[in-house]
């Protein structure tokens, strides 16, 4: 029986390899077997990055709070632990862009939390 290489599958395969490696430097970019094991571990970074990227962000934002909050004669855990009692349901993000770009507004609530 002849053997059958089915060359149009493995052309197109190749093909979708490379067209994602496009731009990357070197033998990277136009060698199938290096491009896919870069492309591979390209990947998997592009995922885990994802969920990092979520906890650079809290921690931001969390930053932000803090130094806020400090120049209002509190801290970060007593103004979150506050807030929870007092039933006010605003996340770390609404409240870093507060204290960012209406520290009046951010002043007013820390002062609400206070009393």
């Amino acid at each position: 029986m002849p053997r059958s290489k089915n060359a149009v599958a493995s052309r197109a395969r190749r093909k979708r390899i490379l067209k994602q490696a496009k731009g990357f430097y070197g033998k990277r970019k136009n060698v199938y077997t290096v491009a896919k094991n870069v492309l591979e571990k390209g990947l998997t970074y592009s995922y885990v990055g994802r969920k990092l990227k979520k906890r650079d962000y809290r921690s931001l934002w969390i930053v932000r709070i803090n130094a806020a909050v400090r120049e209002e004669g509190l801290t970060y855990s007593e103004f979150i632990s506050k807030l929870k009692t007092k039933g006010i349901e605003l996340d770390r993000k609404v409240l870093a862009d507060m204290a960012m770009n209406n520290p009046e507004s951010f002043k007013q609530l820390v002062n609400t939390v206070k009393g």
